[in-house]
């Protein structure tokens, strides 16, 4: 493992474990396979976790791992104030307290000040005491280092940047999203100041591994250098010197084991002038098939009338990506034949998915023509008399 330091100069590990994907088991998370993953990384030298107070389970789950297997004190937790719940100021200490005690552990080693999307966002805090607050945890050494994470443009993401004395930051940043979102402009800017800079959304929740075009598959098998979708987009991102860690929602073992090896092996400043070009017809291919930008972190759900919306914009994407009766086939099976309908007209418009969307999409809008597209009349009537049958099975 390599290690890159922050603004006072620790070291962590390029590569962070992204804790929003572990895996689900029933209403829950797999504690077994979560222990074994995360364990599996440590040993291979990554020390740095990524939680929320807002993924469901997880700061529990690392909690209970760190504790059990007695590693707290080697490890740097990375854990979100849900900044977009706070009405007063002692909504923050409610949240902070109650992080504390799902982690078990009675200080946070990176504090982040969650999904900041505008200035108005920070002022609110303010509005609500959180710089004092921020001053007497850090006296007081339940925080050690404070950042935020941000979903936006690059014109928000610097007014962010400058309005407060941040120890480090975490954006959305891959070969998709280096002009848009906070873009390597905002990554520059932070490393101008000094504020290291933590990756999220490397591989755009799975795109750029599990739903590249054909087109983009065929460049990458032909490379002679005979690496995996996921080992281009990592190296992509460390041969950047202004990225300090990247975050991977490691939930596989495989997964662990890949990426601790290219974290072990890359080097800044390897890209030629080949490799560029790679990643450019990479991105070239992909841009033309993609109908939603989705990156499938769920923070839309759950839908009031039971809309599974990721799935939804994932098979929709698919049907340009891999062909439309792959993507529609995948639909029926992943989502048709549910004991709960999850169906995009199932939509009423309330727009709450779109208050909470990272990525700012239209979903309303980006539902109906997905729908429209996923479940032509006869696939409709198919799926329908498909569902009576397996019901009346059971």
């Amino acid at each position: 493992m390599q290690y890159r330091k922050d603004k006072y100069g620790n070291d962590i590990s390029i590569l962070g474990f992204g804790c929003m994907r572990f895996t689900r088991k029933g209403n829950g998370i797999d504690q077994e396979k979560a222990e074994r993953e995360v364990l599996a990384a440590f040993h291979r030298g990554v020390n740095y976790y990524d939680t929320a107070y807002l993924y469901p389970g997880s700061e529990a789950c690392l909690g209970k791992i760190l504790e059990d297997n007695h590693i707290r004190q080697q490890v740097k937790i990375a854990t979100k104030l849900p900044q977009y719940m706070v009405k007063n100021p002692a909504a923050i200490d409610k949240y902070f307290d109650e992080e504390l005690k799902r982690l078990r552990t009675t200080y946070v080693d990176y504090y982040l000040m969650h999904m900041l999307t505008d200035l108005a966002a920070w002022e609110n805090l303010k509005k609500n005491g959180i710089e004092e607050w921020i001053r007497r945890k850090k006296e007081e050494g339940a925080v050690r280092q404070v950042g935020f994470s941000f979903h936006g443009n690059t014109e928000t993401f610097l007014k962010i940047l400058d309005a407060y004395d941040w120890d480090f930051c975490q954006i959305q940043y891959n070969y998709l999203d280096e002009n848009t979102q906070a873009g390597r402009k905002g990554l520059m800017a932070a490393a101008a100041k000094g504020i290291p800079v933590i990756i999220m959304e490397p591989l755009r929740g799975g795109k750029l591994v599990n739903l590249l075009p054909a087109g983009a598959k065929k460049l990458i098998e032909e490379n002679e250098k005979r690496r995996s979708p996921a080992e281009w987009a990592l190296r992509w991102l460390w041969d950047q010197p202004e990225v300090t860690c990247v975050l991977s929602g490691m939930n596989s073992m495989e997964m662990v084991e890949e990426n601790c090896r290219i974290a072990s092996e890359v080097a800044v400043g390897e890209f030629d002038e080949a490799d560029r070009t790679l990643i450019a017809g990479i991105r070239e291919a992909i841009e033309k098939t993609t109908k939603v930008g989705c990156t499938g972190c769920r923070y839309c759900m759950p839908c009031p009338k039971g809309v599974d919306i990721p799935a939804t914009f994932q098979f929709y994407n698919e049907m340009f990506a891999d062909g439309k009766s792959s993507g529609r086939i995948e639909y029926l099976k992943v989502v048709g034949l549910r004991n709960e309908p999850s169906f995009a007209d199932q939509c009423v418009q309330c727009g709450k998915c779109e208050q909470h969307c990272p990525q700012h999409l239209e979903i309303r809008k980006y539902l109906k023509e997905a729908d429209k597209a996923l479940r032509p009349v006869p696939l409709k009537l198919a799926t329908s008399v498909a569902r009576k049958l397996l019901r009346k099975g059971k």
